[in-house]
């Protein structure tokens, strides 16, 4: 019996086994055009473009940046990269992760490894950057929630956790065409990429 394809074709031309990754198969070109093609929130956002996971990803970089400051350029880099996986497994939300099972996890895990490879970064990143990638997102999650998806502020501050509102302090997310996030996210990873070469 023939075995079922577990691998795609990616724009750049390469082609990405989902099973067994590898870094040279990874390119920021299509991970930045298939993140801002994905909708967060399953598209449940207000405004006239879908809030894309690479619009989310910049926004958990700067709060990353915010609560850590004096961080080194390479772990800007892993929070600018948290949900890169999703390029070509689309962004679940919570619930639905739970129902689909570890399968999910270690799917995500095997090809958050190869990327982060690919781009001078542990397989896996300490714990405590880590850890302090996750609060920013959480931190990300409330401020997406209140602005754009429609939640009442003491529904965010129960689900997400208040955050410092230092941290939020003047951001304001503006829904954008994906060609402009695209942009946007190339253009910060090369700053980024630039940065730990120097570094």
């Amino acid at each position: 019996m023939k075995q079922p394809r577990a691998w795609q074709r990616m724009l750049s031309g390469r082609r990405l086994d989902l099973l067994d990754p590898t870094p040279v198969d990874i390119e920021i070109a299509d991970i930045a055009h298939g993140l801002a093609f994905v909708a967060r929130w399953n598209g449940q956002t207000h405004g006239d473009w879908p809030y894309s996971v690479a619009e989310h990803s910049l926004l958990v970089e700067t709060l990353f940046a915010r609560a850590n400051p004096g961080q080194p350029a390479r772990w800007r880099m892993a929070a600018l990269l948290h949900d890169a996986p999703e390029y070509v497994i689309g962004d679940m939300i919570s619930p639905v992760k739970t129902a689909v099972g570890p399968g999910y996890g270690d799917l995500d895990a095997r090809l958050t490894a190869a990327i982060h490879i690919r781009f001078g970064l542990p397989a896996a990143l300490p714990v405590a950057i880590k850890k302090a990638i996750k609060a920013a997102d959480r931190v990300s999650a409330w401020l997406e929630a209140v602005q754009i998806a429609g939640f009442s502020l003491p529904e965010a501050n129960r689900l997400f956790g208040r955050p410092n509102l230092a941290l939020t302090q003047g951001l304001e997310i503006r829904l954008q065409p994906p060609a402009q996030v695209r942009a946007d996210y190339l253009a910060r990873h090369a700053a980024l990429l630039a940065a730990m070469d120097a570094g």
